[in-house]
């Protein structure tokens, strides 16, 4: 009955056998809190203190992992919860100590110092390439539970890495919005919480730093869910990524030495993009990221595939899938873009279950994560909006036979937001960085190079009046600024 308080939630307790998991799955609205009681527990690589609640919610999936056995209390009601001592946890900690040696063996050559082997003598014949790795597979498989676990292990070494971790599937958006892809060095641990900051919390929406992850990524705007609706898009922003990497690795041995990986879509492995299309992309991220090393999870015919086409070249390694992945529909994906969007305006706050009340997110204090969006009223003519290529575009091999385009993929096309089927109204539009201030280093295609500043939502056009009402994590002025639409949209609820 509606008004009655609710009693307080009873915790319970699970006690785990060494190298077993802790897995659970909540619906909508649920919120868990999760207390390491004694031992040692981990969530993807990130450990957690004992005696400190962890808050985990909008429809998180994730488990428990310990390599030694602990207690644990559980409040609230997970939809699914249950432990497995079926695990890939080996493999993958295995996978991690190889590249940790590449690590040690890269900086030594750096440093100009011979790299110990297992004996302690000087590792003879070894290579001295950084791990530069690129994880593949189907649709849940985990490639992004493995890039974060194997993130998480390097940071953990105490060795002062600070590998860089790239996203380039654009349905997720790691650090950003939805429709991005980004690369940041990942210099502490990633916490898990919740599917809409999935690579931890950035600080670019907040003017606070937080302490879990002060990440600051660069991010490029996409635009779209899938790969294939402008796999040429893809291909430029994936290339703009690695030659950023590259050149801050030529002023950062350290990190040039933590090495590099790459998280991809589901779309890379199969799917319904073309095997051009995928192999264009594949290629891409190699020759992009100088990738040495591919790890395929849990798909035979691609590790096939990869080991012909790669294997002469680099290392192709099949790591398994873990028993505890979820599968997920479409309707999850799109509540999941609207978690995303929401937190990135408004901060991330998960309310605690009943009985708990210093609950943590990622080790932050929630009141640290509450934000403010500022709704501001502007002219049409005050920010100039883009779209790349067509907003109805067809993927090429979904043309006619012997059609020809009429707007290149790659043409950046002027937004009037005074046409009625402008489709602007509740668009996600990236704020890019200022053009080049010298005028003859500008050219046509420049906006596709410009990294983002930040992310709108167009929430009202006043058609007679020629403004609309922008809403963004923090005021400022947008006049004479650029800002590229894609095919994403979300409402304030």
């Amino acid at each position: 009955m509606s008004g009655v308080p609710q009693p307080d939630a009873e915790p319970k307790r699970w006690d785990l056998a060494p190298e077993s998991e802790y897995r659970f799955e909540l619906d909508p609205e649920q919120s868990v809190s999760i207390k390491l009681v004694k031992g040692q527990a981990e969530i993807f690589g990130f450990e957690l203190a004992e005696g400190k609640p962890y808050l985990f919610g909008f429809e998180c999936k994730a488990a428990l992992f310990t390599w030694r056995g602990c207690t644990i209390e559980v409040t609230g009601d997970p939809a699914t919860d249950y432990v497995s001592d079926e695990t890939p946890m080996r493999a993958y900690a295995t996978l991690h100590l190889a590249l940790e040696q590449m690590r040690v063996r890269a900086l030594c050559a750096a440093r100009g110092s011979p790299a110990p082997d297992a004996r302690g003598g000087a590792a003879a014949g070894a290579g001295t390439d950084p791990p530069r790795v690129l994880v593949l597979g189907p649709e849940h498989a985990g490639k992004t539970t493995l890039c974060k676990l194997l993130a998480n292990y390097t940071t953990r070494a105490g060795q002062g890495w600070a590998p860089f971790l790239v996203n380039v599937d654009p349905s997720e958006g790691g650090w950003a919005a939805p429709g991005a892809v980004s690369v940041a060095p990942v210099l502490g641990p990633i916490p898990t919480a919740s599917p809409a900051n999935p690579l931890g919390t950035a600080v670019t929406t907040a003017p606070v730093s937080l302490s879990a992850n002060a990440l600051v990524p660069l991010v490029y705007w996409y635009g779209h869910a899938e790969t294939k609706r402008n796999p040429l898009l893809m291909d430029r922003l994936i290339r703009n990524l690695g030659e950023n990497v590259m050149d801050r690795f030529e002023q950062d041995s350290q990190g040039r030495s933590s090495g590099v990986i790459v998280d991809t879509p589901s779309t890379f492995a199969s799917g319904p993009s073309s095997n051009a299309h995928r192999q264009q992309l594949i290629k891409a991220c190699i020759d992009a990221f100088r990738i040495n090393m591919i790890l395929v999870v849990g798909h035979d015919k691609l590790h096939v595939e990869m080991q012909r086409t790669y294997g002469s070249l680099l290392s192709v390694v099949k790591v398994p899938k873990s028993g505890g992945v979820v599968e997920v529909d479409y309707a999850y994906r799109e509540r999941v873009h609207n978690y995303a969007l929401h937190t990135y305006m408004y901060g991330q706050v998960i309310r605690p279950p009943a009985g708990i009340t210093n609950g943590s997110f990622g080790g932050e204090n929630l009141a640290d994560l509450v934000l403010s969006p500022s709704s501001t009223v502007i002219n049409f003519s005050d920010l100039n909006i883009y779209r790349i290529g067509s907003d109805t575009m067809a993927p090429s091999d979904a043309l006619p036979v012997g059609a020809v385009r009429t707007v290149s993929e790659m043409q950046p096309v002027l937004v009037n937001p005074a046409l009625p089927g402008s489709g602007l109204l509740n668009a996600v539009l990236a704020l890019l960085a200022p053009s080049n201030p010298d005028e003859n280093e500008r050219y046509d295609e420049e906006i596709l190079d410009l990294p983002v500043v930040g992310f709108l939502i167009v929430t009202a056009i006043d058609i007679p009046k020629r403004k609309m009402t922008i809403l963004a994590p923090n005021r400022g002025s947008f006049i004479g600024r650029t800002a590229v639409a894609g095919s994403f949209e979300w409402q304030d609820q």
